[in-house]
C-alpha cells in the first residue's frame, strides 16, 4: 500500500512538472509572436545583430517528418527579411540532449530551404541559441556537437573532416531586469517569476517578501511600462505581457501553496484585463487631448494668418486706390 502511495506521489510530481513545462512553453511561444518591434529587439540582443525594427519576420511553423515518421514541429525558427534564420529554444530544466534536438530541427529546416551555389547544394542551418528560463542544476555556457566525416580516412586522397556545431546558452536567471531593459530583451521579463520557485524550494519566502514584491512591481511590471514608454514594445505588447505575468503568477500560486499568503500582498501589482483596457483608454484620451490642443493652436495660427492676409489685402486695395487717385490728378 505504501509503495502504491509513493508511485502515485511520483506520478503527481511528474504530471506537475509536465504541466509547468506546458504552460511556460505556451507562454514563450506567444511571446515570440509579439510585435515586430519587440521580437526584432530580442533577436538583435540574442544574436548580436542590428536589424531595423521594421524588418520582416517569417515564422516557420512547418511540421517536418523524419525517417521514423515522428512529427517534428520547428516552431521556434524565425527568418528575418527572407534571408537569415534563427532558432530559439527555451528550457526550464537541464537537458544535455537538447543539442541533438536543436541540430535535428536545424537540419530539417535547412533541408527544406536548401539551395545551390556554383553547382553545389547548400544547407542553410539557422543560427541557434538555447534560453534556460529556469534551472536548478548547473548548465553549460554552450553545447557542442562534433560532426565527423570519413572517420577511417578510407576515401582515396581524403582525410577525416570534423565540424563543431556550437549552440550558445542564455541563462535568464543570471540576467537582471536592468540588463534585460538595457539589451531590449524585456519580452522575457515575465519569466523572472520563475525565481519564485527557487524561493519556495529554499523555504525563505517570509524573509524575502519585500524583495520578491519589489521584483514583481518594479522589475517585472515596472520594466514593461518603462519599455513601452521607450518604444521598445508596443502598448499591445505591454498589455499581453502583463496578462502573461498574471496567468503565470496564478499558475505558480496554484501549484505552490506556500505562495498563497504572499498572493494577497501582490494582488495590487497585477493588472486585470479590465485594468489594462482602462489604462489604454486613458492613454488614448490623453493622446487625443494633446492632438486636440495642437489642432486648436494650429487653428489660432491659421486665424491670425487669415486676419493678416485680410489686413494686407485691405492695405493693397488702399494703395491701389491711392495710386489711381494720384494718376487722375496729373
Amino acid at each position: 500500500m505504501l509503495q502504491q502511495k509513493e508511485i502515485q506521489e511520483e506520478r503527481s510530481i511528474e504530471n506537475q512538472s509536465e504541466d509547468i513545462y506546458q504552460i511556460f512553453d505556451k507562454v514563450f511561444k506567444k511571446i515570440i509572436t509579439l510585435s515586430c518591434v519587440a521580437v526584432i529587439n530580442l533577436i538583435n540582443a540574442l544574436f548580436h545583430t542590428d536589424y531595423p525594427t521594421d524588418s520582416t519576420i517569417t515564422y516557420n511553423w512547418t511540421e517536418f517528418e523524419n525517417e521514423k515518421l515522428k512529427r517534428i514541429l520547428a516552431d521556434t525558427i524565425l527568418t528575418i527579411n527572407g534571408m537569415y534564420s534563427y532558432h530559439i529554444e527555451a528550457q526550464i530544466e537541464k537537458d544535455n540532449a537538447i543539442v541533438f534536438r536543436v541540430f535535428e530541427y536545424g537540419f530539417y529546416h535547412a533541408n527544406r530551404t536548401r539551395y545551390t551555389e556554383d553547382g553545389k547544394y547548400v544547407l542553410p542551418f539557422p543560427t541557434p541559441v538555447v534560453i534556460y528560463l529556469y534551472y536548478e542544476n548547473q548548465v553549460p555556457e554552450e553545447y557542442s556537437l562534433i560532426l565527423e566525416f570519413n572517420r577511417d580516412g578510407s576515401a582515396e586522397g581524403e582525410e577525416k573532416q570534423t565540424f563543431e556545431y556550437k549552440v550558445p546558452v542564455i541563462k535568464l536567471q543570471d540576467i537582471s531586469a536592468q540588463e534585460l531593459n538595457d539589451r531590449k530583451m524585456v519580452i522575457l521579463i515575465p519569466f523572472h517569476l520563475l525565481k519564485l520557485r527557487k524561493a519556495v524550494k529554499d523555504g525563505n519566502l517570509e524573509k524575502r517578501m519585500d524583495e520578491l514584491k519589489t521584483m514583481i512591481t518594479d522589475d517585472i511590471i515596472g520594466s514593461i511600462d518603462k519599455n513601452q514608454e521607450l518604444g521598445n514594445i508596443t502598448p499591445e505588447d505591454a498589455y499581453r505581457l502583463k496578462c502573461y505575468v498574471e496567468s503565470m503568477w496564478k499558475y505558480l500560486c496554484k501549484h505552490h501553496k506556500e505562495l498563497e499568503a504572499f498572493s494577497d500582498m501582490t494582488d495590487e501589482s497585477f493588472m486585470t484585463v479590465a485594468d489594462v483596457i482602462c489604462e489604454d483608454l486613458e492613454r488614448t484620451r490623453e493622446a487625443l487631448k494633446k492632438k486636440e490642443k495642437m489642432l486648436e493652436e494650429k487653428d489660432k495660427v491659421l486665424e491670425e494668418n487669415a486676419k493678416m492676409l485680410e489686413e494686407n489685402a485691405r492695405e493693397i486695395e488702399r494703395l491701389r486706390a491711392e495710386l489711381e487717385r494720384l494718376k487722375a490728378t496729373k
